[in-house]
């Protein structure tokens, strides 16, 4: 990775974001030696040479669909996250997207700098992603015998109100599946499917 100039780094270095509309403020500096974090009263600092592993993934909700997480393990501290989006009221959240995606590469640099032997991960862990497909693939042929079996009865209004909802289901579970294919990737290679778009 190339090292970026001290204006760049500074501007890169701290990212912070509303998790649920009545949360507190999850906050993130980068400093010379570690990720320093606050989540309201609660604070600590974790050096770069003691991560052992980043995740990204994909995590679309409600309120918003494209929607990222970043998530950190250190030795002696809980899991970080860092997600894409923040809350700004009862009924909006915003996208963060370029500072995201900005302060996550920094993030990557400076810890694949510091700790080599750390893991990068991408999209769900694979006790959760393969059950979790085999459960769309059974969803999605039992909507699918459904529109036909609609269809042989004749009930076409009940086959196109099926066959719309499978339409749906499809997109967005498709959509959801490819991203948070698990797997691993290089820091200085972040995985695009996990990114928010440029």
């Amino acid at each position: 990775m190339t090292e970026p100039t001290p204006e760049v780094a500074q501007s890169v270095a701290a990212y912070a974001y509303r998790p649920t509309v009545m949360g507190a403020m999850r906050e993130f500096k980068l400093s010379e030696d570690g990720i320093d974090w606050a989540v309201g009263a609660v604070s600590g600092h974790v050096p770069y040479r003691n991560i052992r592993r980043l995740r990204m993934s994909y995590r679309p909700n409600s309120m918003q669909s494209h929607r990222f997480l970043t998530e950190l393990w250190g030795e002696g501290v809980p899991r970080l996250k860092i997600a894409s989006s923040s809350w700004k009221s009862m009924v909006e959240q915003e996208r963060l997207d370029r500072a995201y995606s900005a302060f996550v590469r920094e993030l990557h640099r400076r810890v694949s700098k510091a700790a080599p032997s750390a893991c990068f991960e991408k999209g769900q862990t694979p006790f959760l992603y393969w059950p979790s497909l085999v459960i769309f693939t059974g969803v999605g042929l039992g909507l699918a015998a459904l529109v036909v079996r609609a269809l042989q009865a004749g009930t076409y209004a009940g086959a196109a109100f099926i066959g719309a909802f499978f339409a749906f289901y499809l997109w967005q579970s498709t959509n959801f599946l490819r991203r948070n294919r698990p797997g691993r990737y290089a820091a200085d290679a972040l995985p695009q499917d996990v990114m928010p778009p440029p």
